[in-house]
């Protein structure tokens, strides 16, 4: 399907004003632009909207470059709605789409969406080659019947919010700072699958997570967690790692829920990461494992009653 075709099923009935981007991580500097974007739209009596990208462009544009997703594009699309989005439309990033000029992009846009206002950041570019930047953007918005708001970055002590230091700051293991960047908890999603079983013989039985190879993991240790059965809440210790004690060489993200015993095989299991409660180690003796998983269970409990879900 061309991009055009693509734009044409996704034509909304309303003039539209709209913000471009992949979004990743959904953090608190793309939640200020949104929430400025919902603000104009109903000073304006527009529809607000959402243009992003699947797959993420650098995966087309730098195929060798590792970029690991902080969101899921259900994740993604979930959590810009829930900031008020009224519309999420998702193009598939393809040569074509990085093919178009500037002009040529943001016609589509006027043509098929409506276009009457682009809400982007200082440093926000589209088009081939980068060229759409906000000055650019200003002269194409004169000829063509649109307007141009910039919303300046959000800084925190005084470094950007970014996707980037997200990243930094997961592969770190540095969980509060993440959530301090993002505004609430990080999540993973995983369909249950069967393991090894090793943890039921330990007498802590987990739920083995499925996660995409694709998704950002904070560094390889074990962490205090809110695990989601439904719509309940359960304490639970995370694993995220190797399992060095059994010779694993494959990571693994593993889960024991405080309190919880049922089969969860098949479901899709959500797990907030609160903060980091050790490093991966390798133990002497299966006995040894288990004390300190007791150790690890009494620990998680405790910072997970002083902080909370949030």
């Amino acid at each position: 399907m061309s991009v055009e075709e693509e734009l044409s099923r996704l034509s909304p009935d309303r003039d539209t004003i709209l913000t471009i981007g992949v979004f990743d991580g959904v953090h608190l500097g793309h939640k200020h632009l949104l929430a400025k974007l919902v603000e104009r739209a109903r000073q304006l009596n527009l529809l607000s909207g959402v243009v992003t990208f699947d797959p993420h462009p650098q995966r087309l544009l730098s195929p060798k470059t590792k970029l690991p997703f902080l969101t899921s594009l259900e994740q993604r699309k979930t959590l810009l709605k829930d900031a008020g989005a009224e519309a999420v439309i998702v193009l598939p990033f393809t040569r074509e789409l990085a093919r178009l000029s500037a002009r040529e992009f943001v016609a589509l846009l006027k043509d098929h969406f409506r276009l009457k206002e682009l809400v982007i950041g200082p440093d926000f570019t589209l088009g081939r080659d980068r060229e759409g930047n906000v000055s650019t953007l200003r002269r194409l918005g004169e000829d063509m019947g649109f307007t141009i708001t910039v919303v300046p970055p959000v800084r925190i002590n005084g470094k950007m919010v970014s996707s980037t230091a997200i990243r930094e700051a997961l592969a770190g293991g540095n969980l509060e700072r993440v959530r301090i960047l993002i505004g609430r908890p990080f999540s993973l999603r995983g369909k249950v699958v069967r393991g090894d079983s090793r943890g039921a013989k330990l007498d802590y039985p987990t739920a083995n997570l499925e996660i995409e190879p694709e998704q950002a993991l904070p560094t390889e240790g074990v962490y205090a967690t809110w695990a989601y059965v439904g719509s309940r809440a359960y304490e639970s210790v995370t694993n995220i790692g190797r399992r060095p004690t059994f010779g694993g060489e494959k990571s693994v993200v593993e889960v024991y829920i405080l309190g919880y015993r049922g089969n969860l095989y098949g479901q899709v299991l959500k797990i907030d990461i609160m903060e980091r409660l050790r490093s991966e180690k390798q133990f002497g003796s299966v006995e040894a494992l288990k004390q300190q998983i007791a150790e690890d269970v009494a620990r998680g409990r405790a910072i997970l009653k002083s902080k909370g879900r949030n």
